[in-house]
């Protein structure tokens, strides 16, 4: 990673840190205060010696002084407790911050972007990686300001006992931050490295265990363990790089203190046995003075050799921003949302004029094209596989850039309010998606306002209330739909999208997974649903398209034919093929349940 790029990155955090500038301050003052009470501590315990062994003073009369320095420690204590439970809050205020942003932006670039990406990617990148920066807000952030406030403060109190003893502190200071600057440079790489490993090994894992039982039917396990082998040992050596540069540096850290606070002593030995006779101010050096000064030493360096040990964590914190930061800047504004509400959003039309379809990333997916979906008009969207209709329908939903015209009721679609838009669309897909909630949460989607009566009647016209009324609305349904089969799934989608109430209805191969009692069910719910409004049906099946007005047949990103059932079935062409692949394939189905 470049010095400029590391530059910009530690810039962006500092300015995430100022979200959660409160609890910052709060952590900075405990320690501070800590660092004063630390004073009092040191100079109680070297006066306490001080009169034992010089003075010889009675233990009775030192109570006083022993009952201050249980209260020291504890006030102390009490300090580093509220430190980290304001370093803790900082963090956490933060990182919930970086998660909404990232959110945010998953939900301005759409589907299709997402799509690009393993899942387990999404999730390192969410959850391992933002969490990676706790400690960079939480302790090395306060701990900058501390390596500087408490060694002055002891600089400060040390110079007019002992200037020797301060000089020493002084010249030995710099050699932590230089030698923690020296292996930061190395940190960083080899954390943006092991994070990049782990979204690796993140979404190669969660794929596999999403096709676990297509890998075991096709006999791939042994393969599948070896390649997740490879990659579990990728980030394993990765792993134990950034864990060897973290040992490392602690342990020159604590070498350089430790001969610091050598020095101190080695001074204040040969000082007192009359072979040094500078740095006391000529008053000599005494017994309190010696034991205030070597008590403060370590307490001096610590500071120092705390920030030595949270630098990693900033390196760390760097390395986890940099996919982050790369992601929250990636261009949307081809998808941006206008401002324009959809006018007259009974009658909903839709027009291309030479649209040409792109990626996020600039490829074009297909174009140019034309055509016109009129206001309470069916359309069907049929071709093979690849054609293009996916990327088509993605444009119209906005999640897509565009070339060319591609006009919603004579508003152009970037600037229409998308929100606005996909209020008035009730979609179904080919494979429903169903949320870990009860079957109420995932009809109504989040929305309190939907009464009992309503949910009632859209599950009676998507031909769901036969297996609803048999488990209840709060029965609970896991992730992807488990608990039910694909044609429940399918029915509750259906109620879902009644639900919604949209005027444009998009439909993506709905009854492609289902059996034939619930195709036949799906279907009349969707037949009674799409009357008078406007409608776009994404599908391979052709037959049950005889009465639909207009169909669109697309190939290698263009629209090959238009026009009604009957006329593109007597007309060569891709339509006339694959109709007659439709029909041998239901011979063929016919022939074997016949056998």
């Amino acid at each position: 990673m470049d010095k400029k790029k590391q530059r910009s990155l530690n810039k962006w955090l500092r300015e995430q840190s100022k979200l959660a500038k409160r609890w910052l301050l709060v952590a900075v003052g405990l320690g501070v205060l800590s660092s004063i009470f630390l004073l009092g501590q040191a100079a109680l315990l070297a006066s306490i010696l001080h009169q034992l062994i010089i003075e010889q003073v009675d233990k009775s009369t030192l109570v006083g002084h022993f009952a201050g320095l249980a209260i020291i420690v504890a006030i102390r204590a009490l300090c580093s407790w509220g430190r980290e439970i304001a370093g803790y809050r900082c963090g956490e205020q933060i990182r919930l911050y970086i998660r909404q942003l990232i959110l945010d932006k998953l939900r301005e670039l759409g589907p299709a972007y997402i799509k690009g990406k393993p899942a387990g990617t999404w999730a390192a990148l969410l959850l391992e990686q933002v969490e990676e920066m706790h400690d960079f807000f939480a302790r090395y952030l306060p701990q900058m300001s501390l390596a500087v406030l408490v060694p002055f403060i002891i600089l400060v109190v040390v110079f007019p006992v002992n200037w020797a003893a301060g000089l020493i502190f002084l010249l030995t200071a710099p050699l932590v931050p230089l030698f923690m600057a020296l292996v930061g440079i190395k940190a960083a790489d080899a954390g943006q490295k092991n994070f990049k490993a782990l979204q690796r090994l993140s979404g190669h894992f969660y794929d596999r265990l999403q096709s676990m039982t297509t890998i075991r039917l096709f006999d791939r396990t042994k393969a599948e363990t070896e390649l997740m082998k490879g990659a579990s040992e990728v980030f394993r050596s990765r792993t134990m790089e950034v864990l060897r540069i973290a040992f490392l540096s602690s342990a020159v850290l604590e070498f350089f203190t430790s001969i610091s606070i050598a020095l101190t002593a080695v001074y204040f030995g040969f000082a007192f046995i009359g072979e040094l006779n500078f740095g006391d101010y000529g008053v000599g050096v005494t017994l309190f003075a010696g034991i205030f000064v070597l008590v403060l030493a370590p307490e001096f360096y610590q500071p120092l050799r705390d920030l030595g040990t949270f630098y990693h964590a900033k390196q760390q914190a760097v390395g986890a921003a940099e996919s982050i930061v790369e992601f929250l800047e990636t261009d949307v504004t081809a998808v941006k949302s206008g401002s324009m509400p959809i006018a007259d959003n009974r009658n909903i039309s839709v027009k291309a004029t030479d649209l040409e379809v792109y990626s996020l990333e600039g490829k074009k997916l297909l174009g140019p094209v034309s055509f016109e979906i009129s206001a309470q008009q069916t359309t069907a969207l049929v071709g093979p596989s690849g054609a293009g209709k996916t990327s088509l329908v993605n444009a119209i939903l906005g999640f897509l850039p565009y070339q060319g015209s591609l006009t919603i009721n004579g508003i152009e679609r970037t600037e229409l309010d998308l929100a606005d838009w996909r209020k008035n669309i009730s979609w179904v897909g080919q494979n429903p998606l169903l949320l870990h909630g009860t079957i109420r949460e995932n009809i109504t989607l989040g929305k309190h306002d939907v009464s009992d009566e309503a949910i009632a009647k859209v599950l009676q016209s998507s031909f769901a209330a036969e297996f609803v009324d048999q488990h209840g609305l709060n029965y609970p349904v896991s992730d992807r739909s488990g608990g039910l089969s694909v044609g429940q799934a399918q029915r509750l989608a259906l109620a879902r999208a009644m639900l919604q109430n949209g005027q444009f209805w998009l439909l993506d191969e709905p009854t492609a997974s289902l059996d034939a009692r619930s195709e036949r069910l799906v279907t009349q719910g969707l037949n009674d649903q799409i009357k008078g409004r406007s409608a776009l049906i994404v599908t391979h099946q052709l037959a049950p398209l005889q009465n639909v007005e207009q169909i669109l047949v697309m190939q290698d990103g263009q629209i090959v034919q238009a026009g009604e059932f009957n006329s593109l079935a007597n007309q060569s062409g891709l339509f006339q093929q694959m109709l007659s692949a439709n029909q041998a394939l239901q011979q063929h189905n016919e022939g074997n349940l016949d056998a």
